[in-house]
């Protein structure tokens, strides 16, 4: 990931992404060429690790080999800025559309797990970590056992070794002050997407 001076965040803040994106973009290359899947992840505590699911019936996880190099990709918030957002555009027209994001990617080697214990932990800590704060809540337990176990065949987990993490926050620092805090304000008050973005940039003020 190519990060200027100016949108450059720490681990801390990278792994933040990952906790808020949820799920990532899991790559890793294959005789056929890139496979892609989308899937929730859980870090581990040490931020060694982090675990993931996907259908057995999906081909991606057949690509995984000690070899191979995952690259897993997060993406936290994500919108388009307008240059008629910038005030400075009046006396300084030369400027052109551009995107905010806040996204982070982690390198890692995967390790592909069938065991029916091991499945359960993960999809178990995955419900657990998202269904907090939810009220009512979901429990694993509340579905029928042979339900849970006809589930946990049909699907293959995934343990991500983590070699390396880079994350971006690009919120317009780059811009003078009237212009950035004029994209905050306007994404306050816009769509879910820039209402997520402008609390980004209000986060790192």
């Amino acid at each position: 990931m190519y990060v200027p001076p100016a949108f450059e965040v720490d681990d801390d803040e990278a792994w933040a992404v990952v906790r808020d994106a949820g799920a990532g973009i899991l790559i890793t290359p294959s005789p056929e060429g890139m496979l892609s899947v989308v899937a929730p992840v859980l870090v581990s505590g040490d931020r060694r690790t982090i675990a993931s699911h996907v259908a057995r019936a999906n081909p991606w996880w057949r690509a995984v080999s000690p070899e191979s190099e995952v690259l897993v990709l997060f993406l936290a918030a994500s919108a388009y800025v307008s240059p008629t957002l910038y005030p400075g555009r009046l006396e300084q027209p030369g400027v052109v559309p551009t995107w905010n994001y806040v996204a982070a990617e982690v390198r890692g080697r995967a390790m592909v797990h069938e065991d029916p214990t091991w499945l359960r932990t993960q999809v178990t800590s995955l419900t657990d970590r998202f269904e907090a704060g939810h009220e009512p809540r979901w429990w694993v337990a509340d579905a029928p056992e042979e339900y849970v176990e006809r589930q946990l065949r049909a699907i293959v987990g995934l343990e991500i070794t983590v070699g390396s993490i880079v994350g971006k926050a690009k919120l317009s620092q780059n811009r003078p002050d009237t212009d950035r805090l004029n994209v905050r304000d306007h994404f306050n008050e816009g769509s879910l997407a820039e209402r997520n973005v402008a609390a980004h940039m209000i986060e790192r003020e």
